[in-house]
């Protein structure tokens, strides 16, 4: 049987009133290449579904030129009309639009849970373990309790300059729910496996990250 995965992008385009912002292409983009020389079949989809708001594609990249192609990149399905537990693995993006609309999302947590709750693997990068936030199992405890976690650090955050602008501090929350945060020096390719849940820390992590992944599924 061929492994499915689904990629899960933000649908939000404003940081906070600095700028556009979106999905951080590269980190779609890296991963889906990885899956796909893999042999998997990648789905992705969106928190409203269709266009999703793109944010720091570099169009010197082929494989983020690549994806940008494909009319899934375009036309998303919307989060909640997929059915978690027909997949493998739920990879779910970064970008800073991740931190509006993924933690309140009902069905970003119900599909991360579905995936894990039937054995598959939930995997998250850079701002996209915002997703991890609020994703409890059906015993109501936090996916993330107990669990070693990478994501986009604080002193990233304040590199980045928008510390003061995010609604939280993603590194934070994860702790506050149990996690056991694992941060690498700014900008560092970092990734942490803990049984079946799979983070990365930045831009850099994203294909290390769908590596991992792929081995977890072998």
């Amino acid at each position: 049987m061929t492994k499915r995965i689904l990629i899960a992008l933000t649908s939000h385009d404003d940081l906070g009133g600095v700028r556009r912002t979106g999905y951080y292409v590269s980190e779609a983009a890296h991963p889906w290449e990885v899956f796909r020389a893999a042999g998997f079949q990648v789905d992705v989809a969106s928190v409203r579904g269709g266009e999703p708001p793109q944010d720091g594609h570099d169009p010197s990249d082929e494989v983020q030129n690549a994806f940008l192609a494909t009319e899934a990149a375009h036309d998303t399905a919307r989060l909640a009309d997929v059915d978690g537990s027909a997949y493998d693995a739920v990879f779910y993006a970064g970008g800073h639009g991740t931190m509006w609309d993924f933690p309140p999302d009902p069905d970003v947590a119900r599909v991360g849970r579905e995936v894990y709750e039937r054995g598959g693997v939930v995997a998250a990068v850079c701002h996209g373990p915002s997703a991890l936030v609020n994703l409890t199992l059906s015993d109501g405890t936090h996916l993330v309790d107990g669990k070693r976690v990478a994501a986009f650090t604080n002193s990233e955050e304040k590199a980045a300059g928008v510390a003061e602008v995010v609604p939280f501090l993603l590194a934070d929350a994860l702790v506050e729910r149990g996690a056991r945060h694992e941060g690498a020096p700014d900008w560092q390719a970092q990734v942490v496996v803990d049984g079946r849940l799979a983070t990365g820390q930045n831009p850099a992590s994203a294909a290390p990250l769908a590596e991992r992944v792929v081995e977890l599924l072998a």
